[in-house]
């Protein structure tokens, strides 16, 4: 049987994919954005135009080329 400590230590992880690296970057897009339903439009068109800039790169990549991407599209 496991005590309470083990059990709110289970409880209280994040399981992550393993292709997600180390980088805090990448932590804080799989925590806080990965498979989180999107409805506006300007969400969307950021994610797609970040899915299409991915081509070939690996996903960190594009993740911390992100913010040069919003001022290249005015946000």
């Amino acid at each position: 049987m496991m005590d309470n400590k083990v059990k709110n230590k289970i409880k209280n992880s994040i399981i992550r994919y393993q292709c997600v690296t180390k980088n805090p970057i990448y932590i804080n897009y799989h925590d806080k954005e990965c498979g989180i339903p999107i409805y506006d439009d300007q969400s969307i068109f950021e994610l797609l135009i970040l899915k299409g800039m991915q081509a070939g790169l690996s996903w960190l990549t594009i993740l911390k080329r992100r913010e040069n991407y919003h001022v290249a599209f005015d946000h």
